[in-house]
């Protein structure tokens, strides 16, 4: 039996372009037959709707206090949630965060002004992981000529529910070639209606329930991969949009 996880989700509390609460979306994931997600908020220098005047404490306390709402409902439907983050490193481009917690936050209170560089080295450090997200996405917030910080990385997401056409393509030929990154698949969903709940993610063959888990489990590359509502064990360029 195999338990799907969505890797790459939002919440109205911490994201300010997502429409449903952290606690709406675990109720609409678990319907839909998910075992678990990842709540990756856009942070500090993304589309963030923690209020930014906040001293540094209470700003990450309220990141985690939405996954905390989350966590206690999918505790009482036997449904995982893990922490994650979407952390906006320059030009419109974000990685998704895994395997850190509030302690990490609390710890490092100046992350504002890391470079990207010292960013994932604490991140690893502290033996977190980095899936660059839609590396391809061309929105007018992002900037084209600042290109994706893929030797910062541990691996890729190479599909995406809300990419446009072609857009995954391009990741999926970027990561084909390196033989050690982890390849993803995240709806990046923002609305507990949004009917493409149930198209992304990634297929475990165990359970898990903390960052650290999720970390290990991508890193041991035992999944496989939900694109456009498929299970794939290997993903091609036909498979995606």
């Amino acid at each position: 039996m195999d338990y799907l996880y969505e890797t790459h989700c939002h919440c109205v509390q911490c994201s300010r372009c997502a429409r449903s609460t952290s606690v709406q979306m675990v109720r609409a994931y678990h319907a839909a037959g998910y075992a678990g997600l990842v709540l990756t908020d856009h942070f500090i220098f993304g589309n963030t709707a923690v209020d930014r005047s906040l001293p540094w404490p209470e700003r990450m306390r309220a990141y985690y206090d939405a996954y905390l709402e989350a966590k206690d409902l999918g505790s009482k439907l036997d449904f995982d949630v893990i922490f994650g983050l979407e952390h906006a490193y320059g030009g419109g481009k974000e990685m998704l965060v895994y395997g850190v917690g509030l302690d990490f936050l609390l710890a490092n209170p100046d992350i504002p002004r890391l470079a990207p560089e010292e960013f994932a080295a604490r991140v690893h450090a502290a033996q977190g992981l980095l899936i660059h997200a839609h590396p391809y996405r061309d929105r007018p917030y992002i900037d084209r000529a600042f290109l994706p910080r893929f030797d910062l990385v541990d691996g890729v997401e190479v599909y995406n529910a809300c990419s446009a056409p072609g857009e995954d393509v391009q990741a999926l030929r970027k990561a084909l070639p390196r033989k050690d990154w982890i390849l993803t698949s995240g709806g990046d969903i923002h609305d507990a209606a949004d009917r493409r709940i149930g198209s992304a993610g990634i297929l475990l063959p165990r359970r898990v329930s903390s960052g650290q888990e999720f970390v290990q489990a991508l890193k041991q590359r035992r999944y496989r991969c939900r694109v456009a509502g498929r299970s794939l064990s290997q993903i091609s360029e036909n498979d995606l949009p």
